[in-house]
């Protein structure tokens, strides 16, 4: 019993040293980058997951509309992450609400390792995994608008909400000097950024935007429950790399 909780002790130990202690000399570990890289494409591999999960849900009028909501995503959020958002959310704090322009275009975003984000790791390689937490997230929220909003508003909708709702709110949580962060809270598996902030986004736009077209007028049962089966199984898969 003694040998377990000092393991435990000495495993709580380490999680809570700084970065820079763990890292002192900078270099990329390469153990650690595997680590990150697979997780990163087992988060990757949740977005067609997500959208065989909801295409299957959809009526099938709506089937193609619904899985190119979290496709598209992948292009469009790729884009304002590197020339903002990934700055939006991991600059130089300014007033612990958001980020600065810092990495702006991925300015300083390379190879080496990053003392405060990615003390063994390369800082690419964390900002492309953290890419993967900002495309899912919107993502999320196409399945309750499916049926309700046209394609190109989803798609203003998709980076007009990154860049005003994830991007700070990330900072707020995981960036350093957020205030959320300053307090102590703690968010491993984006229970806060993404779900929370998913949730309450889809709960909104559902209020706003009311009932599907021919709601009580015609059947709306799901129109192919085999894919949404596949798309779930897709997401437990990478739910390993998520947390």
């Amino acid at each position: 019993m003694s040998k377990r909780i000092y393991a435990l002790l000495s495993t709580a130990v380490i999680l809570s040293m700084p970065i820079k202690a763990l890292a002192a000399d900078g270099k990329v570990d390469t153990g650690d980058s595997a680590f990150v890289f697979v997780a990163a494409a087992l988060v990757f591999l949740m977005i067609p997951g997500l959208a065989m999960f909801y295409g299957g849900m959809a009526r099938k009028k709506n089937a193609l509309n619904t899985m190119m909501m979290s496709f598209i995503l992948i292009s469009v959020v790729s884009i304002q992450w590197i020339f903002f958002g990934f700055s939006i959310a991991f600059g130089t704090d300014i007033g612990h609400l958001i980020g600065g322009l810092n990495f702006a275009g991925f300015a300083g975003v390379g190879s080496a390792p990053n003392s405060v984000y990615a003390g063994t790791i390369p800082f690419a390689l964390f900002a492309m995994y953290q890419l993967m937490f900002a495309i899912i997230t919107p993502a999320l929220i196409s399945g309750a608008v499916a049926g309700r909003i046209r394609f190109p508003a989803f798609v203003a909708f998709g980076i007009l909400w990154s860049i005003l709702v994830y991007d700070p709110l990330a900072h707020w949580v995981w960036g350093n000097g957020g205030w959320m962060r300053n307090l102590g809270v703690l968010d491993f598996a984006g229970g806060i950024v993404v779900h929370i902030s998913a949730g309450i986004a889809s709960l909104v736009a559902v209020l706003v935007l009311g009932s599907r077209k021919d709601f009580k007028k015609t059947s709306m049962l799901p129109h192919n429950i085999p894919l949404t089966l596949l798309g779930a199984g897709l997401l437990w898969f990478g739910w390993f790399g998520f947390n």
